[in-house]
């Protein structure tokens, strides 16, 4: 019915982990400010085109992606991330009204954003 000892537990012991360390890896997004744009994963965007930036709580997140949604704008979700940013864009060329964009530090990816905004004018 199995092997006995170690030959038993060892591979659980080593491939749950793995598969769980594997799984958190590859669902990772990078989101940085920094020459003159915000990138988040693939996606750029010019700091040019940013009206404002709006850090957004749980319960904000919710009202910004619930029922009422726009279905045009960009969103990059983690659901287990609590804080998003929600990015207001000024750009006659581009149909899509804003970004949503999931960030432990909202409130700093706001600052930062609107200070790159505000040192490109």
């Amino acid at each position: 019915m199995g092997a006995p000892g170690a030959r038993a537990w060892l591979p659980f012991a080593v491939l749950l982990p793995a598969t769980v360390a594997g799984l958190a890896w590859l669902s990772r997004i990078r989101v940085a400010v920094a020459d003159g744009e915000l990138r988040v994963d693939d996606a750029r965007l010019p700091v040019r085109f940013v009206a404002d930036a709006v850090a957004l709580d749980a319960e904000g997140r919710r009202e910004v992606l619930g029922v009422a949604a726009d279905p045009l704008a960009f969103v990059v979700q983690r659901p287990w991330i609590p804080g998003a940013v929600q990015i207001v864009l000024n750009d006659p060329a581009d149909p899509t009204p804003f970004w949503v964009v999931s960030s432990r530090h909202p409130v700093e990816l706001a600052e930062a954003l609107l200070a790159a905004r505000d040192a490109g004018r």
